[in-house]
């Protein structure tokens, strides 16, 4: 084995295949590399074969992802894969699962979010979360910023940006699409809060459509930054740590 090869990083993706490669766009975009043998070394299983987190989650209709995205981590680290990664939010309310199945360490966006956002001053101490309506009812976001005294501030038409998400997955990216959801987080900027959390990697597909001059963070951001540290070594040795605000 090579002792200087780089980490490899295992992307658990498919949820859905769109916002799994535009997890990997910003990986690459994140990296300061001059060829290809500086980029990180990933292994992605795009899964299309997930069960629905919405209709566990939400309607209550379906099966539960957990045993799929346990078998999925399990083969990423057969494969080689020294540390996972979950492109989609909603996934991380089984991440306790996955921990428990394998030996090697998942990296954590709740726990990044919740130090980007301590990293911020916020006057009004208000946090607008652009997310599935699973991630609000898990409550993923509130319980790491809880303890900093932030409150989450969900949309009032929550039901139309599930609409984005779901037209997302359908692989819709209109003007119409784009349209919705930049009204839906003008509406919640307006409602006082400090900054946009966009903690759904089908609405981080969608950020150039918001208004240029609303604060951000966008979890997929943080995600692919520490992803690049990790697999660029610096991750070996040290607790995954936040990146900074998005600057879409």
């Amino acid at each position: 084995m090579n002792v200087n090869a780089k980490p490899i990083i295992g992307i658990l993706g498919g949820m859905g295949p769109d916002a799994t490669v535009e997890l990997m766009r910003r990986v690459i975009g994140a990296t300061p590399a001059r060829d290809d043998c500086d980029h990180v070394h990933l292994l992605v299983d795009s899964n299309p074969n997930v069960p629905s987190r919405i209709a566990a989650l939400i309607d209550r209709t379906g099966p539960s992802p957990a045993p799929e995205l346990v078998r999925m981590a399990r083969r990423l680290e057969a494969a080689g894969a020294g540390a996972l990664a979950l492109a989609c939010n909603t996934a991380h309310g089984y991440a306790d699962d996955i921990r428990a199945a394998v030996g090697i360490p998942l990296i954590d966006v709740i726990a990044l979010t919740a130090e980007a956002v301590a990293a911020m001053t916020l006057p009004r101490r208000r946090v607008g979360l652009l997310a599935s309506t699973a991630v609000d009812r898990l409550g993923l976001f509130e319980r790491a910023t809880a303890a900093q005294g932030i409150a989450l501030v969900t949309p009032a038409e929550q039901s139309r940006l599930m609409g984005v998400i779901k037209a997302v997955k359908r692989g819709d990216r209109g003007r119409n699409c784009r349209y919705r959801f930049a009204s839906v987080a003008r509406d919640l900027m307006n409602d006082q809060v400090d900054v946009l959390l966009i903690a759904c990697s089908e609405l981080s597909v969608l950020t150039d459509s918001l208004d240029e001059a609303a604060p951000c963070i966008d979890t997929l951001d943080l995600l692919a930054r520490e992803i690049v540290a990790y697999g660029m070594n610096v991750g070996e040795r040290r607790e995954f740590q936040a990146a900074s605000m998005s600057s879409r």
